[in-house]
């Protein structure tokens, strides 16, 4: 891999110094500035940042729809060169501004609906959703404000663009999202009943004369009242918030941030429940099993009672991880902050 890495780099070394004793023509002649375009489309950063240090006039590269680099990396999501622009001098406000031969503008282009191959990265449609409006809202804070309002050759602004090529998606993370809720919610429901119900039958059952539990000013009890009361708490949060998600309207907005953080926070709230039962369940082993004699049934109890845990975790690492990695640190947003820096 080292080595083909190391090749790599030397033909592109190779290439760039051909590419700095070459003219327009020559350039055009020798499909370098096709080659910007295709490497535009597929993301190839290195050799369109070495190619702009050996000719910085390749980054004006256009197809014959006068779509430059940049109108193709919008197309195709490619946010490593989209963040190019911010490095161009002088010329800046004319690219983001072009348009087409079809009158579209940077932000008509980012309202269409990006590839396959870029939505796959994202594990709903939901989600694939959110990252559509995140895009958009990105590419709509860097471009001049009269590019919102402006309309393409059909008379569309890039708004109605956007609602139109995403309203399928937006279904489809709406069905996403309700599936999810619901099946998540049934889990709660059935984790709230069974501590609901646990929380009324003690382990060790009552003292006749008074009432009170057996094992009262036990250790062991008083975490498991602890334990059972946290995941009770835990889980009927985790049902109403799914109930929240079922109900919710699914206007484009919830897509950016509701939606996600309610989905993160029931399925955080979910996963105390389901720790907080095991160890209610392990504390009142603990509390009726005390010889020694009852330590190894105790110590395999406990070991049961952690796969539920092990299994929760991986099965829904993925959805959690990147819920919270699209909503707190968006991939797009970056390019905001660079540019609202240097303004």
């Amino acid at each position: 891999m080292k080595k083909t890495h190391l090749r790599v780099d030397q033909i592109l070394s190779c290439l760039g110094k051909k590419v700095t004793r070459l003219d327009g023509s020559q350039l055009q002649n020798a499909s370098a500035y096709d080659a910007m375009l295709q490497a535009a489309k597929y993301g190839t950063i290195e050799f369109i940042e070495l190619m702009k240090k050996a000719n910085p006039d390749l980054l004006w590269a256009t197809d014959r729809n006068k779509r430059g680099i940049f109108a193709h990396a919008i197309l195709n999501r490619k946010k490593d060169v989209f963040d190019l622009i911010h490095d161009v001098h002088g010329r800046k406000e004319i690219v983001l501004s072009r348009t087409d031969v079809f009158g579209n503008n940077l932000l008509h282009l980012a309202a269409q609906l990006g590839p396959s191959s870029a939505l796959a990265h994202r594990c709903g449609a939901a989600l694939q959703m959110q990252s559509e409006i995140q895009w958009f809202k990105a590419v709509e804070e860097i471009v001049h404000p009269k590019c919102k309002e402006a309309k393409n050759e059909d008379g569309k602004k890039p708004h109605e663009i956007f609602m139109e090529q995403h309203k399928q998606l937006a279904k489809e993370g709406e069905k996403w999202a309700k599936d999810t809720a619901s099946a998540f919610s049934v889990v709660g429901t059935l984790i709230t009943t069974i501590l609901f119900a646990a929380a009324f039958t003690l382990p060790g059952g009552n003292n006749q004369s008074n009432g009170e539990p057996m094992f009262l000013h036990d250790r062991a009890f008083t975490v498991f009242i602890v334990a059972d009361a946290i995941s009770l708490f835990a889980s009927s949060t985790s049902v109403l918030i799914f109930i929240g998600i079922l109900t919710s309207s699914y206007a484009e907005k919830d897509f950016l941030k509701a939606l996600p953080c309610k989905l993160l926070f029931a399925l955080v709230t979910l996963f105390f429940s389901v720790v907080f039962m095991m160890v209610a369940f392990c504390a009142a082993l603990f509390a009726m099993f005390k010889g020694k004699e009852y330590q190894p049934l105790v110590i395999v109890a406990m070991v049961l009672a952690s796969i539920p845990i092990i299994v929760f975790i991986p099965s829904q690492l993925r959805l959690f991880v990147e819920i919270f990695d699209s909503t707190t640190r968006s991939n797009v947003c970056s390019s905001i902050k660079k540019e609202n820096a240097k303004r």
